[in-house]
């Protein structure tokens, strides 16, 4: 039985129903890991960021604690689905000045209405938003839906899908929506100093490739990198009419 994660599900006050919705498995596998089931690594991974611990603290025999790279690698993901959906929830509530997203379609985004109600309820609260989703007309949506194998048509048409699906947010003061004709080679998802980077990897579709959680420290680090680059295309990048 691991008593250690018990306890830590306790002192975080999360059922077993709470853990499962928030990792997207069933909660008799939860049940099994309090029996002492050692889980998958994302999901090891998923658990101690949810109870803010190292994953060495929980499964201190098996697990192999991710070293901290620099000072300002939190965490990196080896998927952008293997994220679990309440970092992406913390990320964006955790935010009191800005919330950047600098992608093609972010339509995973977009296609939880939560998540839009977040961003609308941040942006109500003073937090300035600023969402960058590609041209649907532009050829760089084209090739990145033909290195994808999805075809440009389809990328395009995600980027519409999310267009429609962020539409709320265009009523909202504080939201601005543009679009940008740009080669990325990055997703970033900012909000204050944090960032959450999905690397592009040619014909790797952005949901397989991997996720940097990085933390800004000092103007010189790699997030300062991340950051120029964003405001950068949001300078290039046309506004949504």
């Amino acid at each position: 039985m691991s008593d250690t994660l018990r306890h830590a599900l306790a002192r975080a006050r999360l059922e077993t129903v709470d853990v499962a919705a928030a990792l997207e498995v069933d909660p008799k596998t939860v049940d099994r890991w309090l029996k002492g089931r050692i889980p998958y690594p994302r999901h090891r991974w998923a658990l101690a960021d949810m109870l803010q611990l190292d994953e060495g603290d929980l499964w201190p025999d098996v697990a192999h604690p991710r070293r901290t790279i620099s000072h300002e690698v939190k965490a990196v993901y080896p998927h952008r689905w293997a994220v679990p959906q309440n970092i992406w929830r913390r990320l964006f509530q955790g935010a009191s000045r800005e919330i950047d997203i600098l992608t093609y379609s972010s339509l995973f985004l977009a296609e939880d209405t939560g998540m839009i109600r977040l961003l609308a309820s941040q942006a109500r609260a003073g937090v300035k938003i600023r969402i960058l989703l590609g041209d649907p007309d532009s050829p760089e949506v084209a090739a990145r839906g033909a290195e994808e194998g999805i075809g440009a048509d389809v990328m395009a048409a995600r980027v519409r899908n999310a267009l429609m699906l962020y539409r709320p947010l265009r009523k909202v003061d504080g939201v601005e929506i543009r679009l940008h004709r740009t080669t990325l080679y990055n997703s970033i998802y900012r909000a204050d100093s944090e960032l959450l980077v999905n690397v592009h990897a040619y014909g790797t579709p952005a949901a397989q490739a991997p996720v940097l959680y990085l933390t800004a420290t000092k103007d010189e680090d790699s997030t300062a990198v991340y950051l120029t680059s964003l405001e950068r295309v949001w300078a290039t990048a046309e506004p949504l009419r």
